[in-house]
């Protein structure tokens, strides 16, 4: 099963039809993406299925409904095991960001934990999940398909946010901080973590 964000309201693709109760259904074509992300929006249900016809073709056929935009982020180990968090929107979110013409996903993902956090010698220790969330930029609604990477760095010096791109904290945070900062996070980072 795959999900695609709106907010912390799931898009599920499926093949399979249920009576509706808390969700709707809507085929999976480009005419109803926009009807879907609106109820999804706009009403009290929980979630919105997309209903395909083969499995295996789904994430496949949601990723032509929108213009996609691949990102690349980092889950960053420090040698305390925190993890690397930074505060977006009163969010608490991973570092990520879009990846530039020219450079690969893995350099992108890197690129945007030091440029978001000022946290350097970062190695990929392996890929994570992707995850996917709707976003609407300039009137248009677009698909935002991020790599994950676990990282890890020996970085001990100073944490300097990005305020430029709207972060406004950067911290490493233990197991129990990290716990009551998916309270005030996304459903794909509190998936990820």
């Amino acid at each position: 099963m795959h999900q695609i964000f709106v907010g912390d309201k799931p898009i599920v693709l499926t093949t399979k039809v249920e009576k509706e109760t808390d969700f709707r259904n809507f085929p999976l074509k480009k005419a109803y993406i926009k009807k879907a992300i609106k109820t999804l929006n706009k009403t009290d249900v929980k979630y919105v299925r997309l209903i395909g016809k083969k499995e295996n073709k789904l994430l496949k056929k949601a990723r032509k409904l929108l213009p996609n935009v691949i990102a690349g982020g980092g889950k960053v180990y420090n040698n305390k095991g925190e993890v690397l968090f930074i505060k977006r929107n009163k969010k608490w979110d991973l570092p990520k960001g879009r990846i530039e013409k020219n450079e690969s996903i893995e350099e992108g993902a890197l690129r945007e934990v030091v440029e978001e956090t000022g946290v350097k010698h970062l190695k990929i220790v392996k890929p994570l999940q992707l995850t996917y969330h709707v976003f609407k930029r300039n009137g248009r609604y677009r698909l935002k398909i991020t790599h994950w990477y676990e990282m890890y760095s020996d970085y001990d010096g100073e944490l300097v946010p990005e305020t430029s791109e709207g972060i406004t904290k950067v911290k490493w945070l233990n197991k129990k901080k990290i716990e009551k900062a998916l309270k005030k996070s996304y459903a794909n980072i509190r998936e990820l973590v």
